[in-house]
């Protein structure tokens, strides 16, 4: 039996990616953000959607787990960023998002961004949070109970 390819949650970020940049320029909604202010506002969301993924990754690394979604977890991340979000990579990817639109600078950037969300929910989160509990039960649960999913 063939095994199905998944789509990884990066490949998700760089289709909305596009998007926000094809509604900025088809749905040039309100152009309301001056430069000098978009600048170190992009700069500022881009800069901590990178560490938040980087460190989430080193965080996974250093446990010796896997970061692929659909990979088994081998231990649970509860440290670093995973103290304040269960969910700091895919934040990352949502600050970068954000970071994108803010400098493209129109409110129609910002209409794919829900869209993301929604899609790292319901294709990601749920699956890895049903698995997180039926691998780590009490333990994840309480982790659970202490920190939310996005912020």
């Amino acid at each position: 039996m063939q095994q199905k390819r998944k789509i990884v949650p990066p490949v998700y970020l760089v289709l909305t990616m596009g998007a926000v940049y094809a509604a900025d320029r088809w749905l040039p909604i309100v152009q309301w953000v001056p430069d000098p202010v978009s600048r170190p506002v992009t700069l500022l969301l881009l800069a901590l959607g990178l560490l938040l993924i980087g460190h989430s990754a080193w965080s996974f690394s250093k446990a010796d787990t896997g970061i692929v979604p659909f990979d088994p977890a081998t231990s649970l991340v509860t440290g670093g960023f995973y103290r304040f979000t269960r969910n700091p990579m895919y934040l990352g990817m949502l600050l970068i998002l954000l970071g994108m639109a803010f400098k493209m600078g129109s409110l129609g950037g910002f209409l794919p961004v829900p869209l993301f969300v929604w899609i790292i929910n319901r294709n990601f989160i749920r699956g890895e949070e049903e698995f997180l509990e039926e691998a780590f039960g009490d333990s994840y649960l309480a982790y659970k109970a202490r920190v939310r999913r996005w912020i």
